[in-house]
């Protein structure tokens, strides 16, 4: 197979406007303040806080939930009106009273359909995010094609879907099992702008992801025999720049087909992750940092702390 293209120098990753505001807004607010004549800082009105959070404040039981705190839809889009990739069903928050949504794209392992990922788009739309689902062009697609159908689908998604005015298009991760897996990592690599990574179990021949530049949470499975950790997700994971965000997850005893049915474990860290690098928010930082401790769920933990 033929590996998507990779950038001899991928453009650094845009920072949100929240994290500009987190850094500089206090100094930035006493500054003006001084200029204006204020005699003290609290005499400045403060900047907005991170623009891009959405829902309340998380708790441990919030993100275990089966579902968040938006009610939520969907809209089915057949595989004859688009090109790219093979239609989908998109899961979104119906209120855009809070703003816009970040948007992620989720495709299935090989041989599969988006119906073996379908638990995960309400669960993750229910927690403020626009959620496709896909279905590949055809179930044998390679990881390099899987990468691409997923950027084809989140280009669907922000310029033409009847959603489209309800995602902010500079807040876009990818998400796959299996060959899916293995196509996130390919997407990764193509489009370092995307702000989320998360490979679910997954498969491919190319171990080495050095170059990539999007914050990338792997996701293991301990006795996994069709994608044994040894020989994909570890190399996956130990091949990301150390100074990149990335985390490895390993479930406890699971099997490769984790992903497929409602897993708890895999929806609060990929939650977790979607909040802490497509929205920015840190209030999801205790879930990542200081790294999880292993138990009956967890087998393997690990990751840099704390997060840039």
């Amino acid at each position: 197979m033929t590996p998507l293209a990779n950038p001899a120098t991928p453009p650094a990753r845009p920072r949100p406007a929240g994290r500009w505001r987190t850094r500089f807004a206090a100094p930035l607010g006493v500054a003006l303040a001084l200029v204006a004549g204020a005699t003290t800082a609290v005499d400045a009105a403060p900047l907005a806080d991170n623009p891009y959070e959405r829902g309340p404040a998380p708790t441990t039981s919030s993100i275990e939930a089966s579902r968040g705190s938006f009610a939520t839809a969907t809209t089915t889009v057949s595989g004859l009106s688009v090109t790219g990739f093979g239609g989908g069903t998109i899961y979104y928050p119906t209120s855009t009273a809070q703003g816009t949504f970040g948007a992620v794209a989720v495709a299935p392992g090989f041989t599969a359909y988006q119906s073996s990922m379908a638990w995960l788009g309400p669960r993750l739309a229910s927690q403020g995010f626009v959620v496709f689902t896909i279905d590949t062009n055809t179930t044998l697609d390679q990881p390099d094609s899987r990468g691409r159908q997923l950027l084809a689908a989140l280009d669907y998604l922000t310029e033409r879907s009847s959603v489209r005015s309800r995602i902010d298009s500079s807040r876009l991760g990818v998400i796959g099992h299996s060959m899916g897996g293995g196509g996130t990592l390919e997407a990764a690599r193509s489009r370092p702008t995307l702000q989320a990574a998360i490979p679910l179990t997954g498969w491919n021949l190319t171990t080495n992801w050095s170059g990539n530049r999007v914050p990338t949470l792997v996701v293991g499975a301990q006795s996994d025999t069709i994608a044994p950790v040894g020989s994909h997700s570890i190399p996956f994971y130990n091949s990301l720049p150390s100074t990149l965000d990335k985390a490895y997850l390993e479930l406890r005893g699971a099997s490769h087909f984790a992903p497929n049915t409602a897993n708890t474990t895999i929806a609060k860290y990929t939650i977790s992750w979607l909040k802490r690098f497509i929205d920015n928010d840190t209030r999801y930082e205790q879930f990542l940092c200081p790294i999880p401790s292993t138990n009956l769920q967890i087998s393997a933990f690990r990751g840099n702390c704390p997060h840039s």
